[in-house]
């Protein structure tokens, strides 16, 4: 159920930076029993919180928001057991989300938009509210979390000061990262499993903030989030504006539900159920520019600028992103700068391979 809590474990390693939400009610992959979940479908969905609460979303247990006729969405922190969390009943299975925010401010305090999966994939957004120059992001595998050096960063023109629109574009061949319109790193998809694996089975969504720098983090969590939130200086408010949905249906022209068809949690075991009721295989061609499938490793590429993303009025070039990973995972540009960045990343060269972050979760507690 959405509205679960759990205890969350907090692990990292070197520079990573966006870590799994580890619990789901039901794994498709260990269970048979899992139920099917409904899609978003053939009909885009727009979602504007400056005309107040929007049915699309649910709110997790002990959320409360407010809603701003000019910001949206309020998502608001006065202590640290506060984590407001909105999701999405409906799923997607491949697609693309642009979400319109401004992250909160405040060290410890962090903003969130993941999608996730009942077997645990996930692809994830997440801003630092003592970092107001860059986002992170990056994506896991049926909730591995044997390894953390998936993670991402890419410059960003004041991302608490200023709205932007952060996008997730992803196809069974290639998860795209964009701010503004712009490339800011792409993961290109080969079949290799394990924590390194593509994420590919339908994805609810998730929005939130909450408190990394809590008292009772571990160490290395609060460094990574900038220290220990100070909440003589809350509240601190983070805004989601606006939202759009796509759904690309794994391929098909119709859909009302996704179903497993078998533990093996590949794309092409999804069933799609449609409008009528028929069930359909996922397709090999979801768009037309994701018909040909690719043979080569798995790629981590990463676009190139010296010049940051300004706010999303403006007209910008595409940022340097800095990203971690192994050769046997990811390989990035040459043009790239393969050191770590932002608070992570100078907790990492201090610590070396200890851990330097916490869970996407809410540290202490996860609002499901």
């Amino acid at each position: 159920m959405f509205t679960k809590f759990l205890k969350a474990t907090t692990v990292a390693l070197a520079a990573s930076v966006v870590s799994a939400q580890t619990y789901t009610d039901c794994d498709p992959t260990k269970r048979t029993d899992c139920p099917s979940r409904k899609a978003v479908g053939a009909k885009p969905v727009e979602v504007d919180f400056r005309q107040g609460k929007n049915k699309f979303f649910k709110e997790a247990d002990g959320t409360k928001l407010t809603y701003d006729k000019d910001l949206g969405a309020v998502f608001s922190i006065s202590n640290e057991k506060q984590a407001p969390t909105v999701g999405s009943d409906q799923y997607i299975f491949f697609g693309q989300v642009d979400v319109t925010l401004r992250a909160a401010r405040g060290a410890g305090i962090v903003t969130s938009f993941v999608l996730q999966s009942d077997d645990l994939d996930e692809i994830d957004w997440e801003w630092l509210g003592g970092d107001n120059a860059q986002v992170q992001h990056n994506y896991f595998s049926k909730g591995c979390t044997e390894t953390y050096d998936r993670g991402g960063f890419s410059p960003v023109a004041d991302p608490i000061g200023s709205f932007h629109t952060y996008t997730i574009k992803w196809t069974p061949e290639q998860l795209d990262w964009i701010i503004d319109g712009q490339v800011v790193r792409t993961l290109k998809n080969t079949g290799i499993e394990g924590c390194a694996g593509y994420p590919q089975s339908p994805m609810q969504i998730k929005l939130g903030t909450w408190v990394a720098g809590r008292k009772d983090a571990p160490q290395g969590t609060i460094e990574w989030a900038g220290g220990i939130a100070n909440f003589a200086d809350a509240p601190f408010d983070g805004y989601y504006q606006s939202l759009r949905i796509v759904d690309y249906m794994g391929g098909q022209k119709a859909a009302t539900e996704y179903q497993y068809g078998d533990k093996s949690g590949k794309w092409q075991s999804i069933k799609v159920i449609g409008g009528d009721g028929v069930v359909s295989s996922s397709s090999s061609s979801v768009t037309s520019k994701a018909s040909t499938k690719t043979t080569s490793a798995t790629t981590l590429q990463t676009v190139t600028s010296s010049t940051t993303l300004g706010a999303s009025n403006s007209t910008s070039t595409v940022p340097t992103t800095t990203t971690t990973g192994t050769t046997e995972e990811a390989t990035e540009t040459e043009t790239s700068t393969a050191i770590p960045t932002g608070a992570a990343g100078k907790v990492a060269l201090t610590m070396g391979n200890m851990a330097a972050m916490g869970a996407a979760a809410a540290l202490g507690y996860l609002v499901l």
